[in-house]
């Protein structure tokens, strides 16, 4: 469509196993028999017509069904974190939060039903070797390739329903999440340096990329709800605290098995050390930023509640470790649970903050 990158990546043995949503249907009703009436609820709350209601549960079916098989629980390489369970992180949980603050005729019901795509769709690619040029990553970028095959196959028309397409083209796009903390020179556009979600600065990109794209209303359309689709799949930051830290411990799980790195070894004692602390605290507070209106009504609030939680959680792991440095990545992992436990119970009872004590006092046996 927009962007040219649905014949950059292939179809593979997952999609050649689960050619359609029928096939990926059987695979979930064996594994999971909880999730086509999950998907099928949160589509009933919007008013669409039974075939467009058909149409969007067969290809959210044919997404999670996907992504169980290729990264979750229905498969040999199952990941912590991006798996079938977070499909429903965003598409049950937090939609439910920002339909429940702004309203359901806040949007029109195909849009809130492609947020609901999206969800499904927006991880289904997490091992590619290879990126397209510039600020979207190889995996949005196989994602979306994928995604077009979904609708392909689930009742979508690339002419009638070419707004679904490009909304979620551009919503997969902007997903691409820069983990290096932007540069804070004056003036520098954002579209072009790190930090964050791309959705944020996509429409700037796109001004050089693509100019005239604001000419097309469904490129405007997916850019709009490009920015609510990343305040999303970020959006634990405006959870409760039990959520937004139980979500850093799968992350960091994940991370440490992409790299290699075994928590019951060393090597990962520093490692998943450094994201809990210094990596979770860029994350909140520098690279983190609501990119749409119902995104900051919904998750704002919560936010701002657990700023204090998340300083206190990272000032005391780094305490616990001080003095002897943590014997593997599980010891660290561990810590932080029982650190985190803590400060979401005080913030249940509205307690204030617990001070770290201090190394010297800690050595003195205070």
């Amino acid at each position: 469509m927009i962007l040219g990158y649905s014949n950059l990546y292939p179809l593979d043995n997952c999609e050649r196993v689960l050619p359609d949503a029928y096939s990926a249907r059987r695979l979930i009703e064996r594994q999971r028999p909880d999730i086509p009436g999950r998907l099928d609820a949160i589509l009933s709350h919007f008013r669409m017509s039974p075939e467009d209601q058909h149409r969007h549960l067969s290809a959210a079916l044919l997404g999670v069904g996907r992504l169980g098989l290729r990264h979750g629980s229905f498969g040999s390489d199952p990941h912590a974190y991006h798996n079938e369970d977070h499909v429903f992180e965003l598409a049950e949980r937090r939609l439910g939060r920002v339909l429940d603050t702004v309203g359901v005729d806040a949007l029109p019901a195909r849009d809130w039903a492609t947020l609901v795509l999206f969800a499904a769709c927006h991880d289904l690619r997490q091992r590619e070797t290879f990126d397209v040029p510039g600020p979207i990553g190889g995996n949005e970028a196989a994602s979306i390739a994928e995604t077009f095959r979904i609708l392909d196959a689930c009742g979508f028309e690339r002419g009638p329903d070419r707004d679904t397409y490009i909304a979620l083209e551009l919503m997969i796009a902007g997903s691409t999440f820069d983990a290096r903390p932007a540069p804070r020179s004056e003036g520098e556009d954002v579209a072009s340096v790190a930090g964050g979600s791309l959705a944020r600065g996509l429409g700037l990109w796109l001004d050089n990329e693509r100019p005239g794209w604001t000419t097309d209303a469904a490129a405007v359309r997916g850019e709009r709800l490009g920015r609510l689709a990343a305040d999303l799949d970020t959006g634990n930051v405006g959870e409760d605290f039990e959520w937004l830290s139980e979500s850093a411990l799968r992350l960091c799980r994940e991370r440490e098995a992409r790299s290699g790195r075994r928590l019951d070894k060393p090597a990962s004692g520093p490692s998943c050390l450094g994201f809990l602390t210094r990596g979770q605290l860029t994350y909140f507070f520098e690279l983190h930023r609501f990119g749409s209106r119902e995104g900051q009504l919904a998750l704002g609030p919560c936010k701002e509640r657990n700023a204090d939680a998340v300083r206190a959680v990272s000032a005391a792991l780094q305490e616990r470790f001080a003095d002897v440095p943590p014997p593997n990545g599980q010891a660290v992992m561990d810590a932080f649970r029982e650190l985190s436990l803590a400060e979401a119970e005080r913030l249940r009872t509205k307690s204030p903050p617990a001070a770290a004590p201090s190394r010297a006092k800690k050595r003195a046996g205070a």
